[in-house]
């Protein structure tokens, strides 16, 4: 069977997901992504991708970067190795960014959401980072770096300044025995560019010659007494540079730790926005969730389609009319290019786009989780494999029959295409009923009559046309559910011209004919078991919502001793946890909000303190303390007591 992301298009949506990302490790996540299976996991994908995209909406887009190479500095730092100046100069700007996302994290908090709560896995190392910046500058060490460079390279510059002078005066009081009017260097030696003719004039070593030999390039014995002191203060200068350079390694080395959690974190939260950003970039939605097998779409679009030529989708399945059982299966008929495949294609992509935790490009929807998405979309043609369309089309539809659960969601498109149409209007019908007898959630499409007739009276399927403009000859893209398709075929011919004899005789053939075969066996067929062997499909697990709350409240109680990781400080509780697993915590000399899970009690208040204790002694100020006593005896116009923030 045909990889259904492709067939889906879901393919393309990571692709322009993945231009949303900045990290490697954020592509490579998303490169791997799949339907979520757990509803719990489910809903907080959901609710993350929302707070990203409220935070993207009201605050813009985060500074995150692409932490390229980080992670193989730190190993290296750690390994004891020295890391260059470009290296520490690339270290240092990660830690700016790291700094400047938890700023914008901090702002964000004002909206109360939990997103911003990833700030508090955020240690910037500002220190660290203003030393890097102070002594590595444009992908070198700066002189400033320390005293000692700062000397070496100042009497450096002194020395060349005066092994050129020396050499500049050999050069005017020779002249006329010099080839050019300047000094240059050779191999690091300062020279003069000496006739060959005058060569014992000039005191000093011959360093090179020209290529004619006509020239020699002589270096000055009043000039080479300073190249001995330059390359001794050369020497000097590259181990004080190296020292610095291995003195910045072992601090990056130190907060190894430290860095791969700011990546950690920073790769998540660029994983989350990119989801945030995908949404914003075709107007998504968050959708609602069920497990009761229900989906309706309103104003649905296909996210890969302008949305100026999109038309709006209307779809629902999963509902029960009065008096009939839950409608489990859309038939859609209707014209040529009228739309019915972008209609199928975006109910289905739509439900996975969902289940991925991403948001969907509707007005409103309500969409249910399933065990595995089966498609049969296209001619499917394999020369390499010698298969025609309607050998492909069965290949394709046994294999989705053999994976077919309940929790399913079947998408077949043109079903019984490519063969005899009698022939194929029977194995459509066939493959309809086995469909309807699973239970699964399934929509085809089809130009068979006589599957619309059986749409019409099957339980818990319902019929559902494109909608076309006989005026105009021209589709309109519409899906109204509840409707059969009519042969747009004989009004075609009709306006273009073809007489009303040959309509009727063509009426006739198509529609005179006697039942078909499959009804003669009545409701003994009906009932057969498929003999089709089945495949074991994954479930999904629905959330525990009634005590994972409760266990998450009484985790932590007013009172208790905790140890807050990772500063391993000691703290006591005075806000138990909250809906988002955030509570409050008293330090020393501040109270501050902590996510529970960094967060571990070391021992309860019950071990600590007697029953109906007043914990105000221990988190309230004394004024605020004889302020409520005061209140409690007495009206006192104007007070107001201080609650520390």
């Amino acid at each position: 069977m045909y990889d259904y992301e492709h067939i889906l298009e879901f393919d393309k949506i990571k692709e322009q997901w993945a231009s949303f990302a900045v990290t490697k490790a954020a592509r490579e996540r998303i490169a791997a992504v799949k339907p979520f299976l757990a509803e719990s996991e489910l809903r907080r994908e959901l609710r993350e991708t929302t707070e990203a995209r409220t935070l993207l909406d009201k605050y813009g887009n985060p500074p995150l970067v692409s932490l390229s190479g980080v992670e193989n500095m730190t190993a290296a730092a750690e390994r004891g190795e020295c890391l260059g100046a470009g290296e520490l100069e690339a270290f240092a700007g990660m830690l700016t960014a790291v700094r400047r996302l938890k700023t914008y994290l901090a702002r964000c908090r004002e909206l109360a959401l939990s997103l911003p709560y990833y700030e508090e896995n955020l240690d910037p190392q500002t220190e660290l980072e203003e030393e890097i910046s102070m002594q590595v500058v444009s992908g070198a060490v700066c002189d400033n770096a320390s005293r000692l460079l700062r000397s070496l390279r100042g009497e450096i510059e002194r020395a060349e300044q005066s092994m050129r002078e020396k050499a500049d005066s050999v050069l005017r009081a020779n002249r006329d025995c010099m080839s050019d009017s300047f000094s240059t260097k050779r191999g690091g030696h300062i020279c003069v560019p000496v006739k060959k003719e005058y060569r014992f004039r000039i005191p000093g070593n011959v360093v090179d010659k020209s290529s004619t030999g006509n020239t020699v390039f002589v270096e000055p014995a009043a000039a080479a007494k300073y190249y001995e002191e330059l390359a001794m203060l050369r020497l000097n200068e590259e181990q004080e540079v190296r020292r610095i350079l291995y003195a910045l390694t072992a601090r990056v080395a130190e907060i190894a730790d430290i860095t791969a959690e700011n990546i950690r974190t920073m790769e998540k939260l660029d994983f989350i926005f990119s989801r945030g950003r995908l949404s914003r970039e075709y107007g998504g939605i968050e959708p609602e969730i069920n497990l009761d097998g229900r989906i309706l779409i309103e104003d649905g679009r296909h996210p890969l389609m302008a949305r100026q030529i999109c038309v709006p989708l209307q779809f629902s399945i999963g509902g029960s009319r009065p008096g009939a059982a839950p409608v489990r299966g859309i038939v859609i008929t209707g014209p040529n290019t009228g739309g019915k495949t972008v209609a199928v294609k975006t109910v289905a992509l739509t439900c996975l786009m969902a289940q991925c935790g991403l948001h969907v490009a509707c007005r409103r929807a309500e969409l249910c989780m399933r065990s595995n998405y089966l498609c049969d979309i296209g001619d499917g043609q394999s020369l390499s494999e010698n298969l025609s369309t309607f050998s492909a089309h069965i290949t394709n539809v046994l294999n989705i029959l053999k994976q077919l659960t309940p929790d399913s969601l079947v998408i077949l498109d043109e079903l019984g295409s490519g063969t005899d149409p009698a022939e194929g209007m029977g194995l459509a019908i066939a493959i309809l009923e086995e469909l309807r007898k699973s239970g699964a959630l399934f929509v085809v499409t089809t130009h068979y009559p006589e599957v619309k007739q059986y749409a019409a009276r099957g339980e818990g399927i319902r019929n559902a046309r494109m909608t076309f403009d006989r005026e105009s000859l021209r589709p309109t893209y519409r899906l109204v559910i509840g409707e059969a398709g009519e042969s747009c075929a004989f009004y075609i011919a009709e306006r273009l011209g073809m007489p009303s004899g040959m309509l009727r005789t063509a009426a006739r053939a198509a529609y005179g004919g006697q039942a078909a075969e499959w009804e003669k066996d009545g409701a003994a067929e009906e009932e057969q078991e498929s003999s089709i062997l089945k495949q074991q499909a994954p479930k999904f697990q629905r959330q525990k919502r009634s005590t994972a709350g409760k266990q998450l409240a009484e985790k932590f109680h007013l009172g208790d001793s905790v140890m807050l990781y990772p500063d391993k400080k000691l703290a006591i509780v005075c806000e138990p946890v909250n809906e988002k697993g955030v509570l409050r915590v008293q330090l020393r000399d501040k109270k501050i909000w902590i996510n529970h899970k960094r967060v571990k009690l070391v021992v309860a208040a019950e071990k600590l303190y007697p029953p109906d204790y007043d914990f105000s002694i221990v988190f309230d100020s004394a004024e605020n303390r004889k302020l409520r006593h005061d209140m409690g005896r007495k009206y006192m116009e104007g007070a107001e007591l201080r609650t520390e923030e």
